[in-house]
């Protein structure tokens, strides 16, 4: 299991299966798998075996030199040792092609999945082609076809769904020629051979055996070549849980029926016990939607959801042993459905089967209803005392039997089920005739009328009695669903205010944990963990290396693992894949024994939640994308804009300085002031390109990778001393006024890049102000935001103004002359401002020119 953990993901390709497809054993399955892999094995392929069942059949064994092959796997068991595939390894040597025998196979008790269909799933997972070998009597939706071809159950079965994608090829011979083979020992040994000839190798079952091959092979090769998609048609098969076996073969011959036409299909499971699953695992297996209704108004339902979903052929049973009473005063199900859905095809699939007695389905509630049994008889008992008491204050005889009624209405909604109320009714018939109905004591009626009255009164008081029950069940089922509903409901609200992943599990896993009163941890798609949460008291047992070894494979196939299934079943948890879009976000593993069980409605609830896990957590990684998405973009655009500003505001310096050395190199003859002037323009341009290299310094102090600075608590008369040293410095000649407010203002900043904006700004004030006037640096407080406000007499040009403004409001540059306006200044001033999540803006009028910071 370490070597799988160590495994990746992979590269999300999934690898073919390839069947060799035969009608019963014998017929050279695996000796045409074997040709065919020598075939690839000289075309240059990586052809291995990964397991072949030794059946000691000498041509099958010569196909077998020559190929690599990947020892199988020895397991003790029962003092014999078996041999299974290695799965571990394969993956791990990852060849192209694998062999791998009898795909319906069951695998020994320790093995890592119950069915060896489930461990090519795995190589399937891991990108690696299969070829293996399957007879037509282990397709599951053929199951009960083969049983009464062959007069026996066939156990080991592999489900139509997991051949859905598979190429088939078909190895066929005549059924005398198999039986001439078997009789030759080309099969089986002589013991098997006879026993075979007598049971399975008859002619007219290997003609049937043969017939269905062929038929399903066909069914299958038209669905993969789309011949059938032109069939329009949309299959619901409806089954009652009260007959398991009409159940079983609905839904193998809509499986049938499903697979010709390549048309989608759906169950409907009509529950007439509590205790039944809400899900049917062989319509699940076989590709069909399962959808578990209540019997209640379950008809209704039924042509509502065929009328809004559009379905064109119903499938059902029809019970041929089906009670003379229902027949003479129920309407038959079937033609109630033909009166209501008049273009709708019905199919009636013949069984027969009887419900469970009447005795054991109450039996339970009778062997556990000691209490609803005193309810019951005590409710009698006290309309006895009460009938009577009526009776001698001479209320009037018309009222005595509401009275029973009363009580018998209180027994049906305190007790559970129908067998008690059925009961009190009964006993209060016999109570109001024993002890208020002439002869006094006698269960003998004299009086004219009265056991007509007593009748009415028995069927009055089960009617009414039913009718509780049935209103108290409804009422129940609403009180349990609006309950699921608000924890839902409560649930999201945590989940939209969650900030992250990490709250978004830990909500998750604290919510299940108490909901289910147990442990319940999360892992992430690699098996690390996220989330864990213990009930009270308790130490965790599911974060262990071997526990999150399940969880790994349960998000690399996608599958359910652990406790309860048919994958891993040692393990202490039983591990859920959280999915969506096809892609494994998370892992939820569950405390999962024989003491701590999973009831179905827990199963269901557990699913729904999920589901609301993996639409958060997608949106959260939506969300996440999008915002480093943006990010990105971002960045890209500040790069943009700070490569257009450097090329375009070197350029000038560089031009001139280029110029000027080339004028003192060929001018021997210039005059000493031209000579100084020039060495002074030199200086300048210098000067000028050594504070653009420390804007561009400046810049590397934000984090491109978040756009973010580091942030500290600074005083800002410092940051505005710092300034003004630099621009004494630089500009001796320059007039500046600074304005502070009287208390202390403290900024969260990065103090050397807020100092280079703001001397960007006031250099830039100088440069296009007037120069008698001083430049007028202001610092306040505004609305809990510190604003910075750089002043000067005189305005920029028209068309500087608009280019600047341009570049403050979009985020594309629009190129400036430093010499005649912000250039990359404005770009650093504009990224510093930014990154601090500052606002900045510019306005002209009345002879001046304003620049304001706003800084929370």
């Amino acid at each position: 299991m370490q070597q799988e953990k160590e495994t990746s993901l992979g590269d999300g390709r999934r690898g073919r299966l390839r069947v060799f497809f035969g009608f019963a054993a014998g017929v050279g399955k695996t000796y045409g798998m074997l040709a065919e892999a020598h075939e690839l094995l000289l075309m240059g392929k990586n052809v291995v075996v990964g397991y072949i069942e030794p059946h000691d059949r000498p041509d099958t064994n010569r196909l077998l030199e020559g190929l690599p092959q990947i020892p199988p796997k020895k397991i003790s068991y029962k003092q014999i040792i078996l041999t299974e595939p290695d799965i571990d390894r394969i993956i791990q040597q990852k060849p192209e092609i694998v062999l791998i025998d009898e795909l319906a196979h069951t695998n020994a008790k320790d093995s890592r999945n119950r069915k060896r269909y489930q461990d090519v799933d795995e190589l399937l997972n891991a990108g690696i082609d299969v070829f293996t070998t399957v007879n037509v009597q282990h397709i599951e939706s053929l199951n009960d076809i083969v049983e009464e071809v062959m007069g026996i159950e066939v156990k080991e079965t592999v489900p139509d769904t997991f051949l859905q994608q598979a190429t088939i090829k078909v190895i066929d011979v005549e059924p005398d020629e198999l039986i001439e083979r078997l009789e030759q020992g080309k099969i089986y040994a002589n013991e098997n051979a006879k026993r075979a000839l007598q049971n399975f190798f008859i002619p007219h079952k290997l003609d049937q055996l043969r017939g269905l091959a062929i038929q399903r092979a066909s069914d299958h090769i038209n669905r993969i070549s789309g011949k059938t998609i032109g069939i329009q048609s949309k299959l619901l098969t409806v089954v009652n849980d009260a007959f398991p076996k009409m159940t079983e073969k609905c839904i193998r011959w809509t499986a049938r029926l499903a697979q010709g036409l390549g048309a989608e299909w759906t169950v409907i499971q009509v529950r007439t016990q509590e205790n039944t699953s809400t899900n049917i695992p062989l319509a699940e297996k076989l590709g069909a939607e399962v959808v578990s209704i209540e019997e209640d108004d379950s008809f209704e339902t039924i042509v509502e959801f065929a009328k809004m979903t559009g379905v064109t052929d119903i499938i059902m049973g029809k019970n041929l042993r089906q009670p003379w009473y229902e027949k003479i005063f129920v309407e038959a199900f079937d033609d109630r459905l033909l009166k209501r859905l008049n273009d709708t095809e019905l199919h009636l699939i013949p069984f027969k089967e009887e419900k469970q007695s009447l005795f054991f389905r109450t039996r339970k509630v009778i062997e556990g209803g000691g209490k609803d049994l005193a309810i019951a008889v005590g409710g009698v008992f006290l309309a006895t005392i009460v009938t009577e008491l009526m009776q001698y204050i001479h209320v009037g005889d018309q009222n005595l039997m509401l009275v029973y009624i009363f009580f018998i209405l209180l027994v049906a909604r305190t007790t559970s089920g129908y067998f008690w109320s059925a009961l009190a009714s009964i006993l209060s018939v016999l109570s109001f005739n024993w002890f208020f109905v002439e002869p006094l004591y006698s269960l003998t009626v004299y009086k004219q009328g009265y056991p007509i009255t007593l009748l009415i009164m028995l069927v009055v008081a089960l009617m009414i009695s039913n009718l509780m029950v049935r209103l108290k069940k409804q009422a129940d089922n609403s009180m349990e669903k609006e309950h699921q509903m608000e924890i839902l409901y409560e649930l999201n609200k945590q989940y939209v205010l969650a900030e992250s992943r990490k709250q978004i599990l830990d909500i998750s896993a604290t919510y299940l944990s108490r909901l289910l009163e147990r442990e319940v941890i999360i892992f992430d798609r690699q098996a690390k963990l996220e989330s864990v949460y213990c009930v009270t008291g308790h130490q965790s047992i599911l974060n262990t290396k071997e526990e999150a070894a399940v969880a790994f494979w349960t998000a690399k196939n996608q599958k359910e693992a652990g406790n309860g299934t048919d994958t891993l079943i040692g393990a202490k948890g039983f591990y859920l894949p959280i999915v969506a879009s096809g892609k494994t976000l998370a892992v939820l593993g569950i405390e999962r024994n024989a003491s701590l069980d999973l009831e179905n409605g827990q199963l269901n609830y557990l699913k729904l939640v999920l589901t609301q896990i993996a639409v958060i957590l997608e949106q959260t990684e939506l969300k996440n994308e999008k915002e480093q998405v943006e990010l990105e973009n971002e960045r890209e655009k500040v790069r943009s804009n700070l490569l257009r500003a450097v090329s375009h505001d070197l350029r000038t310096p560089l031009t001139v300085i280029s110029g000027i050395a080339e004028t003192l190199g060929i001018g021997s003859d210039l005059k000493e002031e031209t000579r100084q002037k020039l060495l002074t323009d030199i200086q300048e341009e210098s000067q000028w390109l050594i504070r653009m290299v420390e804007n561009l310094l400046s810049i590397t102090r934000i984090n491109m990778d978040t756009m973010k600075v580091d942030k500290t608590a600074e005083p800002v008369e410092e940051i505005i001393e710092a300034v003004y040293k630099h621009l004494k410095k630089v500009y001796p000649e320059g007039k500046i006024k600074v304005e502070l407010p009287e208390d202390v203002i403290f900024i969260q900043a990065d103090p050397i890049l807020i100092e280079q904006a703001l001397f960007n700004l006031v250099e830039n004030a100088f440069r296009h102000g007037t120069k008698e006037q001083p430049v007028k640096l202001t610092v306040r407080l505004q609305q809990e935001q510190t604003v910075f406000e750089i002043e000067n007499y005189g305005e920029i040009p028209l068309k500087q103004f608009q280019k600047i403004q341009t570049n403050l409001s979009s985020t594309n540059e629009v190129p400036v002359d430093s010499k005649n306006g912000l250039g990359i200044g404005l770009s650093i001033v504009k990224t510093i401002i930014h990154a601090h999540n500052g606002k900045m803006e510019m306005t002209v009028g009345n002879g001046k020119t304003m620049v304001r910071i706003y800084l929370k």
